[in-house]
């Protein structure tokens, strides 16, 4: 049994023969896609921002979860009567005869009371101060569940957060890629906006697919 909490991207990389690619037209094209922001929204992040900026030096992970992540993704959201968001459940499936399980902070799957089939789209967010743990390997390692669970028909989306920084990650066969910093007490905050409204039109349009 391998545990997610236990997971880094050096023991992935190793006990799965995993590669990080730096170039990934997945990534790029889910990174630059356009979605429109609107006022109510543009106020919004602006106010979630300057919370970040005044309480994410002290937020414990609750806190930041709470007050600043949880709102996030609460504007996009990401509910339907396919898919929806749910936080901190148990998630656990075989990979190469590995069993491995955790409760990630977050997962979009199929179902409507309790997660089915995973929607590609993980989330490991950290405090900033003395995070326990590697998120991206553990962002990472629920990643390559929701692969096996989608017997590797498309690329599985992830996204992992310590404190204020955002980062974005793809992975499809044994390749992996994680994007660059977004800083969300920032204008990335934008960027981190746009780019998970873009993730709920790709899950439409891939449950669309699969009916």
């Amino acid at each position: 049994m391998l545990t997610f909490s236990e997971c880094t991207l050096v023991k992935l990389d190793k006990r799965f023969g995993l590669k990080q690619i730096w170039t990934s037209d997945v990534l790029n094209d889910w990174l630059n896609a356009d979605a429109e922001i609107v006022d109510w929204e543009i106020n919004l992040l602006n106010l979630l921002r300057e919370s970040l900026i005044l309480g994410v030096h002290d937020w414990n992970e609750f806190e930041l979860k709470q007050r600043f992540v949880a709102p996030i993704f609460a504007m996009v959201h990401f509910t339907s009567d396919t898919f929806n968001l749910f936080a901190e459940r148990n998630f656990a499936g075989t990979v190469e005869s590995i069993e491995m399980q955790g409760k990630p902070d977050g997962i979009i799957a199929s179902g409507v009371r309790e997660p089915e089939k995973p929607y590609f789209c993980f989330q490991e967010y950290k405090k900033e101060r003395d995070p326990k743990g590697d998120p991206a390997g553990q962002a990472l390692a629920a990643m390559l569940v929701a692969q096996e669970i989608n017997e590797h028909k498309h690329p599985i989306y992830g996204c992992h957060a310590i404190g204020d920084v955002w980062r974005f990650m793809t992975l499809q066969d044994k390749h992996y890629s994680i994007s660059g910093s977004y800083a969300a007490t920032r204008d990335d905050i934008f960027d981190i906006f746009r780019i998970l409204k873009t993730l709920k039109l790709i899950i439409i349009a891939l449950v669309e697919k699969e009916e």
